[in-house]
């Protein structure tokens, strides 16, 4: 996998939630999420960077909602 993004979403030493979003061998995109520890599988094909980011971004508010 081609790497394209990584984002860390706090601003403690340790982030809590990671994004990485990744170029696959097809051309299209898919993400990489941490959230509080736990790594989840390649998530989506993509056609852009942009939508990858857009939809692990959603993901990740999504699990901080679920409190």
């Amino acid at each position: 996998m081609k790497q394209g993004l990584e984002i860390a979403l706090n601003t403690t030493s340790e982030p809590q939630s990671k994004i990485t979003v990744s170029q696959l061998p097809n051309g299209r995109w898919c993400f990489v999420l941490t959230f509080r520890g736990v790594t989840y599988p390649a998530q989506g094909s993509f056609p852009s960077l942009m939508a990858a980011d857009a939809a692990a971004k959603a993901t990740i508010r999504a699990l901080e909602n679920r409190r």
